[in-house]
């Protein structure tokens, strides 16, 4: 079962703003390329791994890969090299 809250509530990667799941996913679906990336980034940087692929594909990843803005700059390398070893393995 996942850990991220139910629709409407707000889920625990973005403790500290008042963003719902709906809004969280309509930003994915419908957002401006900077705030698809913000959202990207923070549920990458803050939601466990099931989580992540309750709301992203490798797909969504890679295609605004470019955009995000780690804290870590060890949370990019290791993202990048995820999306290498996808792509090279299907």
């Amino acid at each position: 079962m996942s850990t991220a809250s139910h629709t409407g509530q707000r889920p625990y990667f973005f403790w500290d703003y008042d963003i719902s799941d709906e809004e969280i996913r309509r930003i994915l679906r419908h957002g401006s390329p900077a705030e698809k990336a913000w959202i990207i980034t923070r549920i990458l940087e803050y939601a466990k791994w099931d989580d992540i692929w309750h709301y992203l594909t490798v797909d969504d990843i890679r295609q605004h890969f470019e955009r995000l803005r780690f804290r870590r700059p060890q949370d990019r390398e290791l993202w990048a090299y995820a999306l290498d070893r996808w792509a090279c393995h299907g």
